[in-house]
């Protein structure tokens, strides 16, 4: 199956001012990452705040310039397109932000802020943009007197929705979801999620969902990808993922989440550390220092991100030595 989308190879440096009497550093936030996400799948991104994952969905986007890499849409390599010749790409990559109303125009109605993309890739005449735009409102289960309303009139969870209403006026193909539920609150993270699995199924979306939350991520994904300090580490069918994580680092993750079940009061103590400065890596694999698998040969020499079968990649010399975790009996109910 040809992807949808294809990254290969993805770099982005930032350079970061030197203190008083110190040069100047290089920070890496992205290195030579690749990804591939299927027509009509989700692929989550995971791992702790710092590791590259939004600013993966901002290089996709075209928020950011890449340093190097390739980015491909259906065969496309978007790094190499014109400003003019990528206008018609746009429409067909569509992003969800974390903060649903800093991402909103204050000054601008609903109605105002659902039209403008409908003008801009001049998707319906004049005559016919309120109709869509109340049609987008109740896809998303906002009535139509919103349009007429402010953002600062709604509540997180309402605007959320309008943020997913915006996305979806050009009909794009693929939506880049950054940690679209992180602000909310729980019971509204379920009403947003279940909302996004809806739209998938009825206009047959591809989802990049970035997120901390690995409970989140568990319910929504077909296929998760794991990165750490700007690289991934793993990749699998959410499924395998979870049930057998084959990196350290994705079963620290898998053990910090928090399952209201006493039972599991003596598994083992979540991952300790502090995530390293992007600015002065460890030496070999980035994340020895913090594994409790770590040999030598960690320290020294840096893991290729290899296919180990079913499917599924790790960045790891000894991943056959990494164990289970076994799941509870009951998962979070995040989504009905």
């Amino acid at each position: 199956m040809t992807p949808l989308l294809e990254v290969r190879n993805l770099v982005k440096t930032y350079r970061v001012p030197g203190k008083a009497g110190t040069k100047p550093g290089q920070l890496k936030a992205v290195a030579s990452v690749n990804l591939q996400i299927n027509a009509g799948e989700t692929l989550g991104l995971v791992g702790e705040s710092g590791c590259g994952k939004s600013t993966i969905g901002k290089l996709i986007m075209g928020l950011t310039p890449v340093n190097a890499g390739q980015m491909l849409f259906r065969g496309t390599d978007l790094t190499q397109l014109s400003a003019r010749k990528m206008r018609p790409f746009r429409r067909q990559i569509q992003m969800i932000f974390q903060d649903p109303f800093s991402s909103l125009n204050p000054r601008m109605t609903v109605g105002e802020t659902l039209s403008e993309p409908l003008l801009i890739h001049q998707l319906c005449p004049a005559s016919e943009r309120h109709k869509r735009v109340i049609k987008l409102l109740d896809q998303v289960g906002l009535d139509s007197a919103a349009a007429n309303r402010y953002p600062h009139e709604f509540s997180g969870g309402q605007r959320q929705r309008i943020s997913i209403a915006r996305a979806l006026a050009v009909e794009p193909e693929l939506i880049i979801a950054d940690e679209p539920v992180s602000a909310l609150d729980l019971s509204v993270q379920a009403q947003i999620l279940n909302l996004l699995r809806d739209i998938q199924r009825e206009h047959n979306l591809c989802y990049l969902f970035i997120a901390h939350d690995l409970a989140v991520v568990e319910h929504v994904s077909d296929r998760v990808a794991v990165m750490y300090l700007g690289k991934i580490v793993e990749t699998a069918s959410a499924e395998d993922l979870y049930h057998q994580p084959r990196h350290p680092y994705t079963e620290a993750l898998l053990r910090a989440i928090p399952y209201p079940d006493p039972a599991l009061a003596g598994r083992p103590a979540p991952l300790k550390g502090e995530l390293p400065s992007p600015l002065d890596p460890p030496q070999g694999c980035a994340f020895h220092p913090r594994c409790p698998y770590a040999a030598e040969l960690c320290r020294q020499q840096e893991p290729a991100l290899l296919d180990i079968g079913k499917a599924r990649q790790v960045a790891c010399h000894y991943s056959d030595k990494v164990g289970s975790v076994s799941p509870p009996d009951k998962k979070h109910d995040y989504v009905s």
